[in-house]
């Protein structure tokens, strides 16, 4: 018998868990934290439902925090098994698994000398030994070769766009006479995406697990790089400063690139781009290692030809070259992280543009509920930061174009190279409205027989269903 159960990224769309059991195997699919709202954060201090010792073995479909962030925490709670990634995941995860590690123990040091946690003392949910036990454990394997994982079971990576790295996951349980693919989606990619190829074809599956982010919505066609020329000519006009939260990983690299073709335009200024981020700045020259999989020559990434590092692209690394920074006039453009506004460099540049009209902030991706980020999209005039509430008073932009993540119709036109529906479809990782219509749409037009997983739901993959 075969199962699945979700740990996470059930209604929500962080916290990647999914248990596959089949005979004596225990593999999880993923192994994400929890983001966004308090009341899933505080998920991530739950001990699992499963054994995280009986845990043979964790696939990555990718490096993203809200997929791998959670392993450190497992291997604590006693993972001994084999981590499997793809060379690129692994790079861009012991970048990102370390700094997540300095940040949680930075925020126990801070709640213990400030005093304002509930607990005495402040603990970090994991530590960089942590970290370092879970990248030990790592196994980096290609794509497309098949791997044996226990007595009748095997995987295989391949790629789905989305960041470096990214990958759909076919996991064959059983014998050639009875075998069954489940094939979980990962985050799919979308189509003509800078610096990451289209998804492939899905193929033919028995089960299926599907992301849902945008399931509910089109990304507006729009086209990133004329957005952005329009507010390089505007920053050169109102003299202030164009601030871009943006993740680190895959996003700072995309707008690097848009950026220095807009500014290639003639009638759009050349303005300096600061990149404000030691993980952006180190993901950055992990994509130099791999232009095989975001389409740029190898000539351009070559250390002072590079697309990625060219003359406007100043690097800052330090924490006193950030604090120089923030305190340079315009016009200028900032990357700094994160993404969603939770934390890291970028709240002290908030604190000192957000109250001036002249400066212009510009969301550059999903903001989940509970964020600063989401809150700043939807309206909200005073955004609490350090402790102290900061008015917004700055111009709002929002890119239409620039998502990772595939929109309803892109996962449907995706989905059509799967010719023959599966036996059993589980819309998961998005919030309950976009999963819901995903399904439906699914169900509608497609014929699949659709559920969408609760937090802690287990099926059995059979032709019966649950």
């Amino acid at each position: 018998m075969t199962t699945l159960s979700f740990h996470g990224a059930a209604e929500t769309v962080t916290g990647s868990r999914t248990l596959v059991e089949s005979g004596k195997t225990r593999v999880l699919v993923d192994c994400g934290l929890f983001q966004g709202l308090k009341k899933l954060r505080l998920r991530n201090w739950d001990r699992p439902e499963f054994d995280p010792g009986g845990v043979g073995h964790v696939i990555l479909t990718h490096a993203h925090i809200d997929h791998s962030g959670y392993l450190p925490r497992l291997v604590k709670e006693g993972f001994r098994g084999k981590v499997w990634a793809t060379p690129a995941t692994a790079d861009l995860a012991d970048l990102l698994l370390k700094d997540c590690a300095a940040i949680q123990e930075e925020d126990a040091e801070h709640a213990n000398r400030k005093g304002y946690s509930k607990h005495h003392p402040a603990l970090p949910l994991f530590t960089g030994k942590d970290a370092e036990r879970a990248l030990s454990l790592f196994e980096v394997v290609d794509y497309r070769t098949w791997h044996a994982l226990g007595e009748q079971v095997r995987f295989r990576f391949r790629p789905v766009g989305h960041i470096l790295g990214s990958s759909m996951v076919d996991l064959e349980v059983g014998t050639d006479a009875a075998r069954r693919r489940i094939l979980f989606s990962g985050d799919v990619g979308r189509y003509d995406a800078p610096l990451v190829p289209d998804p492939e074809e899905p193929g033919h599956c028995d089960a299926l697990v599907v992301e849902s982010t945008y399931g509910d919505r089109r990304h507006p066609e729009a086209n990133v790089e004329d957005q952005l020329a329009r507010m390089l000519r505007e920053l050169g006009k109102s003299r202030g400063t164009l601030l871009i939260p943006s993740f680190a990983v895959g996003r700072a690299q995309q707008l690097i690139y848009l950026l220095h073709r807009a500014m290639e335009k003639p009638d759009v200024p050349q303005f300096s781009i600061h990149l404000d981020s030691p993980m952006a700045v180190n993901a950055t020259k992990i994509y130099q290692r791999y232009p095989e999989e975001h389409g740029l020559e190898e000539v351009e990434m070559r250390s002072g030809n590079s697309i990625l590092f060219e003359r406007h692209v100043h690097l800052h690394r330090t924490r006193d070259e950030s604090m120089r920074l923030n305190g340079l006039d315009g016009p200028r453009v900032i990357l700094s992280s994160s993404g969603m506004m939770a934390g890291g460099r970028v709240l002290h540049h908030l604190r000192r543009l957000l109250p001036e009209p002249k400066n212009v902030l510009a969301l550059a991706g999903f903001q989940a509920a509970g964020t600063r980020g989401r809150r700043i999209r939807d309206g909200q005039k005073r955004i609490r930061i350090h402790g102290r509430d900061v008015p917004v008073r700055c111009r709002i932009e929002e890119f239409s174009g620039l998502s990772a993540h595939a929109d309803s119709a892109e996962l449907m036109r995706w989905l059509e190279g799967m010719k023959t529906p599966p036996s059993m479809t589980f819309v998961n990782h998005g919030e309950p409205h976009a999963s819901q219509k995903l399904a439906e749409m699914l169900e509608r037009q497609r014929g699949f027989r659709c559920m969408v997983p609760k937090l802690g739901e287990r099926y059995e993959i059979s032709p019966g269903g649950r």
